[in-house]
């Protein structure tokens, strides 16, 4: 099965609201670091359900977010979620409710981004890059469309010291890239970016229950809970172009 023909599925079946709410958990304070300025134009790659566009046009104040999927489902769901996000802030005047109009939803293919040169001011990625067919194709075509101090950050929960993820492919049905740090570090300066931050981002929301309770389904004692949510994490890594 196609990238593209999993994530259809999914949206049809509605797990883009699912993995959006597992998502926000991390991704919500990676949001907050990137350093976007009123009016900046910002690329949400691998969009899913559109909030991270949404988010950064309505909390951040980008002029213009633009959300990139393979999924033609996703993509017609991100449009009908902020359509509908628009009219309900338009009825209760909620002026801080992002416009329909400043966030644009895209089907597009990772390795040939549909942005011309130097026109993106960031480009944000949760937990779509490894997906990417050519990953270091994608990190150049990342490269090519950010404009001069532009930044890219990058946050996959699937990376080699995660060794709870491993499995993933195989759950998921599609293939995958498992990268180490280091391997995401030389890629991200072998693209032509500098590598300002690389961080684990924990999450701090998904309850973990007590020793007695374990083990669950998922997990053979509490530690191991603690390690994959507290420790380990989302993996960030932060490019700028020069």
């Amino acid at each position: 099965m196609s990238v593209r023909e999993a994530f259809d599925e999914w949206a049809e079946r509605g797990r883009d609201r699912e993995m959006e709410g597992r998502h926000w958990h991390t991704a919500k304070h990676v949001l907050a670091r990137m350093p976007v300025e009123s009016g900046d134009v910002v690329a949400d790659l691998g969009t899913g359900s559109g909030y991270a566009a949404r988010a950064l046009v309505a909390a951040k104040g980008a002029g213009r977010a633009y959300g990139l999927d393979a999924s033609v489902e996703m993509v017609r769901n991100a449009r009908s979620y902020t359509e509908s996000a628009d009219a309900d802030a338009t009825d209760d005047a909620d002026p801080d409710g992002p416009d329909a109009g400043d966030v644009g939803f895209l089907v597009g293919d990772f390795g040939r981004l549909p942005f011309g040169d130097a026109t993106i001011d960031h480009a944000f990625s949760m937990e779509a890059f490894y997906y990417a067919a050519d990953p270091n194709a994608t990190l150049a075509e990342v490269r090519r469309v950010l404009r001069p101090g532009g930044t890219f950050y990058c946050a996959v929960n699937y990376y080699e010291e995660n060794h709870y993820s491993h499995d993933w492919p195989g759950m998921v049905g599609v293939e995958m890239t498992r990268w180490d740090r280091a391997a995401y570090r030389r890629a991200f300066r072998g693209a032509g970016f500098h590598v300002a931050e690389q961080d684990q981002v924990p999450d701090l929301e998904t309850e973990i229950p007590p020793a007695e309770a374990f083990p669950t389904e998922s997990y053979e004692t509490r530690e191991a809970m603690v390690e994959r949510y507290r420790e380990l994490g989302t993996l960030l890594t932060v490019g700028v172009v020069p």
